[in-house]
């Protein structure tokens, strides 16, 4: 069960790998609660900010093994605190009408983004290391409470502002070619507060590229956006990635390999009804000669020998993620490494 607060940092994992599977009641404690754990209450688990979102994940094995999922998720109860004490609730909290958001493009141009920010500082008390920066933000209206009024800002400062919004982007594209070579990995830019200590390009390129992702402890995720040449990926080609003998993703939970199109991020509608492949799937995968496993991914079967293998994409620009849940220390360590994208000639 991950746990992110406004800011998107994951504030808590409570599951399998910190807790175990014997079940426990906690509690989820906003900036302003102070008190006793009340009783029944194993843990309280503070989160700085005043809205929070909780993201679930229960493997599912196979598609027989749905009914054992669904009564373990039953099995997840989320109630206010006065509901599981059984005493009366408290007063509701206010109405929050939230803002309209910007689309993708007004989100790298519009200065009305700073309006928007105001509205969610609103819920996000001040971390102690961020005082002196806030206060800097404030000069020009930014801040919990403050108007964001580009009008009222004289003609250069505007510039300054837009002109700061555009090397952000371009210092962004700087970080997702690092991603693409390697050299940034997933588990740099998802985490705890503790863990990015305010590095915001870092923070920026979670959000824009992944947002919500899980720490790396939890998970490890490896986008394939361009080929072994650098290329962009595309539909019009074939590829194939193939995994060496003993060199499939070393992890305690599984592996998946999902593919997305382009520039929407979703899943490609297909012959086979197939959108990813992972580690449950092996017992259907076809192995390699020399014991290895390729897969196939293209827009056309692959052939009848080879479908068992094949992940079809669109006829257009697509990427994939290969996501390592509960991976192994070879992972964070770096002794492990994907391989690459090959274009089938």
């Amino acid at each position: 069960l991950q746990l992110i607060d406004l800011y998107t940092h994951n504030f808590a994992i409570p599951g399998s790998r910190t807790m175990g599977n014997d079940g426990v009641t906690f509690m989820v404690a906003g900036p302003n609660w102070r008190g006793e754990i009340p009783p029944g209450v194993e843990k309280v688990i503070p989160c700085e900010t005043e809205i929070a979102s909780a993201q679930f994940r229960t493997q599912l094995f196979e598609p027989a093994d749905l009914e054992n999922v669904e009564k373990i998720q039953a099995q997840y109860v989320v109630q206010p605190l006065s509901a599981f004490l059984g005493r009366p609730a408290p007063a509701a909290a206010p109405r929050i009408d939230f803002p309209k958001p910007l689309t993708p493009a007004e989100q790298k141009t519009s200065l009305g983004f700073f309006a928007l920010l105001n509205a969610y500082l609103a819920f996000c008390p001040t971390h102690p290391s961020e005082t002196a920066l806030m206060a800097r933000f404030a000069k020009i209206g930014v801040g919990a409470g403050l108007k964001f009024d580009p009008a009222a800002l004289a003609p250069d400062l505007r510039e300054a502002i837009a002109a700061g919004m555009a090397d952000a982007w371009t210092d962004f594209g700087a970080l997702q070619a690092r991603v693409n070579k390697g050299e940034v990995s997933s588990g740099d830019v998802f985490g705890t507060r503790e863990h990015l200590l305010n590095n915001y390009l870092y923070r920026m390129g979670a959000a824009a590229m992944g947002i919500y992702g899980l720490s790396s402890e939890e998970a490890i995720y490896i986008p394939f956006l361009v080929d072994a040449d650098g290329q962009k990926a595309n539909g019009a080609n074939r590829y194939a990635l193939h995994f060496r003998d003993g060199q499939l993703p070393p992890v305690k939970a599984f592996w998946s390999l999902t593919l997305y199109d382009l520039p929407a991020s979703l899943l490609v509608a297909n012959p086979i009804d197939r959108y990813l492949l992972n580690s449950t799937m092996l017992s259907q995968l076809v192995r390699d000669a020399d014991g290895g496993l390729t897969l196939y991914v293209q827009r056309d079967s692959p052939g009848k020998d080879r479908e068992a293998n094949w992940l079809p994409a669109p006829g257009g620009p697509f990427w994939m993620v290969l996501r390592l849940y509960w991976p192994t220390a070879e992972v964070a360590e770096r002794r492990w490494a994907p391989p690459a994208l090959q274009r089938v000639r």
